[in-house]
């Protein structure tokens, strides 16, 4: 007979902190650097009704060595970067960046009758990948699959996420750095979402309601880091929504400035010596 998948526990639990980003928008820093979440280097949550608290946006500015990916709830987002791309996204839909060598971008916030309300998170390249070339590209809501669960459901942004009884959908960013797999779960109230999961990293933010991790209270605002095991098991009285995050680590170290993800102090001083000389994109 088989082993029974073991249940994921939580591991630790991380407060969400107000901070500032790009030309002063109000952000939420659900994780920054911080160490046991490797791939995931940044998570960032925009969300207000107030157009002053975002409306600045992110004028042109440079990356180098991460992809980023920037997933919206409401409100919308104006990419442009040096490559020629120009891309508007909208509720549900996403941006994906692999900066690798380097890219110059731009995000400018659009607002709905609710404001702004979307995601952005850093993913580290590894060292082999750093200085490669960079790429970009949106994704449709409609392109995104959808997993159902007993009153639940998940969208898959990238990756492949399968239930316990084998259902299994795969997201459309299939390049996602350290194997990595983003997903957006709903749970109505009394909701059930179990999901065969043994990816070494896997994390799970609360962004409205709350919910239960193997019968554990998430409050929103909170990121799970959950432990080893097969299984991940979602549950909410109320009703939730959550993001979650799989992946591999590199266990590379990780140098890094502002905009820019190496793994050494050097690299980031050619990094922005190549910025001033304008030689970044290569």
């Amino acid at each position: 007979m088989a082993p029974t998948p073991s249940t994921r526990q939580i591991d630790q639990l991380v407060t969400s902190q107000p901070s500032q980003d790009g030309d002063g928008v109000r952000i939420q820093r659900i994780h920054d650097f911080g160490g046991g979440l490797d791939p995931f280097l940044m998570l960032d949550e925009l969300g207000s009704d107030r157009p002053d608290d975002y409306i600045g946006g992110f004028p042109p500015h440079p990356h180098r060595g991460i992809q980023t990916l920037t997933y919206v709830i409401h409100g919308g987002l104006t990419h442009e970067d040096h490559l020629g791309h120009s891309s508007t996204i909208q509720a549900g839909d996403a941006q994906w960046m692999h900066t690798g060598r380097g890219i110059i971008h731009s995000e400018m916030p659009l607002t709905d009758q609710q404001g702004l309300h979307a995601f952005q998170l850093w993913l580290n390249l590894s060292a082999r990948d750093k200085l490669s070339p960079a790429t970009y590209r949106d994704v449709r809501s409609a392109e995104m699959p959808t997993l159902s669960g007993q009153d639940a459901s998940l969208v898959a942004l990238g990756g492949r996420w399968q239930d316990t009884a084998g259902e299994s959908v795969t997201g459309p960013l299939e390049a996602l750095a350290g194997q990595g797999a983003v997903a957006h779960a709903r749970l109505a109230a009394g909701g059930e979402l179990t999901l065969a999961v043994e990816a070494s990293t896997l994390l799970v933010y609360v962004f409205k309601g709350s919910l239960e991790i193997a019968g554990s209270p998430v409050a929103q605002g909170r990121l799970a880091r959950l432990g080893s095991g097969e299984r991940l098991a979602l549950t909410s009285r109320e009703g939730a929504e959550a993001l979650l995050l799989a992946g591999e680590p590199h266990g590379e170290p990780i140098a890094h400035y502002g905009p820019f993800v190496m793994n050494a102090h050097e690299e980031l001083e050619q990094a922005l010596r190549d910025y001033r000389d304008g030689t970044l994109t290569g």
